[in-house]
């Protein structure tokens, strides 16, 4: 046997806000009522993600855009009947709604100056609302106060509760273990042509060093990081480890990673992590706030996918695809809850770090 030693393979997939091209595939009319009705297009994510682009940008007062993986449909949101009728004629579905986005980003921005611990905010696409997810500490005045800066907002705020605690979920495809706490490494990347790799900033700028096994060799040092604020850190491998593009599925097989992507509303996605292995599920929001006990981490990839302490990091994807690597979030995989993702394609901008 080689006396390399291998850092178990990532998982990656795209990330980021608005709509995002997953895996293509073919593009069909439906049947319409008559040959005088608009016609609902068939269409694979990658589909919609071009058209949503399109539309989005060409209709007058962009109120955002989800695609239903369920009916591989795209809906686009509309204020006036013009839009609606222009969506239509494309092949997507077009739902009325009072607010644009441009509203509900100056709504989610002035929750966040008033940010308080223990609650998540982020733009709904499907209700039209900013969603405000309040965790079991906001109670008594704290959720009093909540309330009223969200009733202040006229009808465009909802709040939500969630039955367990919003932490970083340090502990989290393979397990890195460095002194004081285990995270998930994300995705193997190279830095001004050295092998390195990406994972949660709550990891890297709390921990130095990072070994494959607790107490092992050292075979990264961490390096440039941002925590809270964003979260996402960089470490550069310093031995003979093998990196290849790839996640761990934890059943004998690996996911190849070929580019990054950005997250899009109602995309199924899947995520790795050394505590609870894989677990899929949807993205039900892009560019949320989440405020941790150690201050507000912002442009974030909300999820109903579980995670626990030690997934910390750990690859979020689509296909071969990376998207994000875990953030923090409440509820286990046995109840459970919601987790949040520092998006790839910002940690790649910021750290310079590129892809193999």
């Amino acid at each position: 046997m080689s006396d390399k030693k291998q850092i178990t393979k990532r998982r990656m997939a795209i990330a980021g806000a608005g709509v995002a091209a997953l895996v293509a595939g073919s593009l069909t009319w439906s049947a319409s009522a008559s040959e005088d009705a608009p016609s609902l297009k068939s269409l694979s994510s990658a589909s919609a993600s071009k058209l949503a682009s399109q539309l989005t940008s060409d209709i007058k007062a962009d109120a955002g855009s989800y695609y239903d993986a369920k009916a591989k449909k795209l809906v686009v949101n509309v204020t006036d009947a013009a839009d609606k009728q222009q969506v239509e004629a494309a092949g997507a579905e077009a739902k009325v709604v009072k607010h644009t986005m441009a509203k509900l980003a100056s709504v989610k921005d002035t929750l966040t100056k008033n940010d308080m611990t223990g609650t998540a905010r982020a733009v709904d696409v499907k209700s039209n609302k900013v969603v405000i997810t309040a965790d079991q500490t906001v109670k008594g005045e704290k959720l009093a106060k909540l309330k009223k800066q969200a009733k202040a907002q006229g009808g465009a705020v909802e709040i939500k509760r969630s039955e367990g605690k919003f932490t970083t979920k340090i502990a989290g495809g393979d397990a890195i273990h460095g002194d004081g706490g285990r995270c998930s490494l994300g995705f193997n990347v190279t830095l001004d042509g050295k092998p390195a790799f990406l994972s949660a900033g709550h990891c890297t700028t709390a921990i130095a060093s990072w070994s494959e096994s607790e107490g092992g060799p050292v075979i990264a040092e961490s390096g440039d990081g941002e925590f809270p604020g964003a979260d996402y850190g960089i470490a550069t491998y310093t031995g003979d480890t093998e990196h290849p593009s790839e996640v761990n599925l934890y059943d004998g097989s690996t996911q190849e990673i070929t580019g990054a992507a950005e997250a899009e509303v109602g995309q199924e996605v899947t995520r790795s992590g050394s505590t609870t292995q894989v677990h899929d599920g949807t993205v039900t929001a892009v560019d949320a706030s989440v405020s941790y006990p150690e201050g507000t981490v912002n442009g974030l990839i909300q999820t109903d996918v579980c995670a626990e302490p030690g997934d910390s990091g750990g690859s979020l994807f689509a296909g071969d695809k990376a998207l994000g690597m875990t953030s923090g979030g409440s509820g286990d995989c046995s109840a459970g809850g919601e987790t949040f993702f520092q998006p790839v394609t910002t940690a790649l901008e910021a750290t310079g770090a590129q892809l193999p």
